[in-house]
């Protein structure tokens, strides 16, 4: 079975990881050649995104943007856990990417890696690949 679970320590609020490596390596470790990969985030105020990984600024930036578009306290927010921003940010990216694989590894541009992305840290959180062939 081509299914990878893998666990991650999120010490910030608000952290972007880069789990472009750990895919890449369960995408070996599945065999596949040709098929399609997805990478999946079963969480509620997390979510999977593709950018830069080249510059760390980028993901600084990102948190920066979509903070300044949905900020942490802002007075407005229902929800009583007092985590409305990361459940709205979290949609905003999405909990899944799909990525097609050929010759054993996946489409990515040349800049672009794989994120987890933590909007309610600190806190232990986990992420699915799935990795299918056809």
């Amino acid at each position: 079975m081509n299914l990878f679970e893998h666990q991650l320590e999120i010490n910030s609020r608000q952290q972007l990881v880069n789990i472009t490596g750990q895919v890449l390596e369960d995408i070996a470790r599945s065999g596949v050649q040709e098929g399609v990969c997805v990478v999946y985030c079963a969480h509620t105020t997390a979510g999977i995104t593709v950018n830069e990984n080249s510059d760390p600024d980028v993901c600084r930036d990102m948190i920066y943007a979509f903070e300044k578009a949905f900020p942490t306290e802002d007075g407005c927010y229902l929800h009583f856990e007092g985590n409305s921003h990361a459940h709205v940010k979290s949609t905003a990216f999405g909990a899944s990417q799909s990525f097609i694989i050929t010759g054993g590894r996946p489409i990515l541009g040349v800049w672009q890696g794989i994120y987890f992305c933590e909007f309610d840290g600190p806190r232990r959180r986990r992420y699915y690949v799935k990795v299918l062939e056809g």
